[in-house]
C-alpha cells in the first residue's frame, strides 16, 4: 500500500506530516510527498489565508485524479477552522483538526469527522525520523500573542511546551539516521517553557553536549536582549541565522496588529544580534497592506528594512481572515484608522519591497565572498553539490567528487541568482 502525505502549511506542519508517515510506514506502507498516484492521500491543510484554504480543496481534487479509487485523509487548520468544506468532497474518508492527527490512524478503514478540543498540555505526536541532514524538531505548539491579523491561536490553541526529555530523546534519534542539523520549531518558540519558566536557553545548553549543529526558528523580537544573545554567542554548535517576525516597520501598524513592540524595538534588537554575530543571517516576515496602512507607514516600513538590511525577507499581502480582530474591526466601521487598502497599492508595495529584498539578499550573498563556511551538503545538482552553511546561505560546492556525509569547509568564491558558490578548503 502506497501513501502520499503533503503539507501546505508551515514549518510546525511539515514536522507533524512526517511524524503520521513514519507511523504508516511502521504499520507497512511505502509514503511519499511526491504528488503521485496512491492507495491513500494525507493532506495536512493551512489556514494563514482565504487562498491557503482554496488550495487545500484543490488538491484534493488533484487527489482524485490520481486514482479516482483513493480515500483522502484531511488534517490541519484549515480542517480545525472549517471542518465542513471537505467533509462531502469525493473520498474524503475522515477529517480532524489541527490537534490528534495521529486519530488518522485509527480511521483507515472507516469513514468519519473528528475534532478534537485543544488540550491543555503539549500533545506528543510520536518522533519524526529524516533521511536528510537537516531536521525540524517541534518544541512547542499553540500561540497566546491574539496578534489582530493571525486566525492562528483560534485554531491551534494556546502555547504549551513539550517536555525536554522527550526533544532529546528526539534529537538523539535523529543523529542516528544521519541528521547534522536540527531546527527547532513551533508555532510561537519564545514561549518556549521548562516547569514554567523561559526555557530556550536551558534547551540550548543542553543540546551543546550533542554533536549537531543547532539552528532556531522563527522568534519574536521581544525574545533578543543582550543576555540572550551573549549566551547565544558562547554555544559551539548554534547557528547564526536569526528569522524575527517583524511583519511591519511602523509603530503605528505594528499597534494595530497588537505586536507589542516599537519599529525602534525592533532595530535595537537587530544591533544586538550583529554586536555579537558579524555575519548573522537575519531575515524576516513583512505584511503588505495591512487595513488602514497609508503611504507614510509604509515609507517607515521601508526605512526599517534599510536599517535591519535583512538578508531576505519573506514578504505576503494581507488576507483578511474571519474571526480575527482586524476583520471584526473592519466589519464594525467605527474606527477610521481601519480601512481596506487597495489591492493595486499592495501590489505596487509588495513590488517595491521585492526589489529591495533582490539587492539586500544580493549584498549579503557578497560578503560571503572570501569567507570560509561550515557546510552541511545536502543534494547534487548538476556539476554542483548543493548545502547550508552555518549561518544558513546556499552554497554550491564545484570541486567534490562525492557526497560527503559530515560538515565540510569551503572558501567562498562567487555567487550565483540562488546562492553562493565555493571550493571545498
Amino acid at each position: 500500500m502506497k501513501a502520499v502525505l503533503l503539507t501546505l502549511g508551515c514549518k510546525v506542519s511539515q514536522y507533524e506530516t512526517e511524524t503520521i508517515g513514519e507511523a504508516l510506514k511502521n504499520l507497512g506502507y511505502e509514503t511519499t510527498t511526491n504528488l503521485e498516484e496512491a492507495d491513500i492521500y494525507v493532506l495536512n491543510t493551512c489556514a494563514v489565508t482565504n487562498e491557503a484554504e482554496r488550495k487545500s480543496r484543490q488538491m484534493i481534487a488533484k487527489f482524485n485524479k490520481l486514482n479516482p479509487n483513493a480515500k483522502i485523509f484531511v488534517c490541519g487548520c484549515a480542517s480545525q477552522n472549517n471542518p465542513d468544506q471537505f467533509k462531502d468532497l469525493k473520498n474524503v474518508f475522515f477529517v480532524c483538526g489541527s490537534a490528534n492527527k495521529l486519530s488518522i490512524l485509527e480511521h483507515l478503514n472507516k469513514k468519519g469527522k473528528k475534532i478534537d478540543k485543544f488540550p491543555d498540555f503539549y500533545e506528543n505526536v510520536g518522533i519524526s525520523t529524516s533521511s536528510n541532514t537537516r531536521a525540524y524538531v517541534k518544541i512547542q505548539d499553540g500561540c497566546n500573542r491574539f496578534c489582530s491579523y493571525c486566525i492562528i491561536p483560534y485554531i491551534r490553541g494556546r502555547s504549551r511546551s513539550r517536555d525536554i526529555l522527550s526533544i532529546l530523546k528526539e534529537v538523539e534519534t535523529l543523529m542516528q539516521t544521519g541528521v547534522k542539523e536540527i531546527v527547532l520549531s513551533g508555532i510561537d518558540i519564545s514561549d518556549f517553557k521548562i516547569d514554567d519558566n523561559p526555557g530556550i536557553l536551558e534547551l540550548l545548553k543542553q543540546l551543546e553536549n550533542y554533536s549537531i549543529r543547532v539552528q532556531l526558528g522563527s522568534m519574536e523580537p521581544t525574545m533578543i536582549t543582550d543576555e540572550f544573545v551573549k549566551t547565544l554567542k558562547n554555544l559551539k554548535n548554534f547557528c547564526p541565522h536569526f528569522h524575527l517576525s517583524m511583519q511591519s516597520g511602523s509603530t503605528s501598524v505594528l499597534k494595530r496588529m497588537n505586536r507589542n513592540y516599537t519599529s525602534n524595538d525592533f532595530v535595537l534588537a537587530v544591533k544586538k544580534i550583529r554586536k555579537h554575530f558579524k555575519n548573522a543571517n537575519i531575515t524576516t516576515d513583512i505584511i503588505v497592506g495591512f487595513p488602514g496602512e497609508t503611504d507614510k507607514e509604509f515609507e517607515e516600513t521601508i526605512k526599517t528594512i534599510k536599517k535591519c538590511k535583512f538578508a531576505y525577507m519573506h514578504i505576503f499581502p494581507y488576507s483578511r481572515r474571519s474571526g480575527t480582530t482586524a476583520d471584526k474591526l473592519l466589519a464594525l466601521k467605527t474606527n477610521k484608522a481601519y480601512f481596506i487598502v487597495d489591492g493595486n497599492i499592495i501590489k505596487e508595495r509588495a513590488k517595491k519591497l521585492a526589489k529591495i529584498n533582490e539587492k539586500n539578499n544580493r549584498n549579503y550573498n557578497k560578503k560571503q565572498i572570501g569567507k570560509t563556511l561550515s557546510v552541511i551538503v545536502e543534494e547534487k545538482n548538476g556539476t554542483f553539490y548543493v548545502g547550508h552553511s552555518e549561518n544558513y546561505v546556499k552554497v554550491f560546492v564545484d570541486d567534490l567528487k562525492e557526497m560527503p556525509y559530515n560538515i565540510i569547509r569551503v572558501k567562498i568564491k562567487g555567487r550565483n541568482k540562488d546562492g553562493v558558490i565555493g571550493g571545498l578548503l
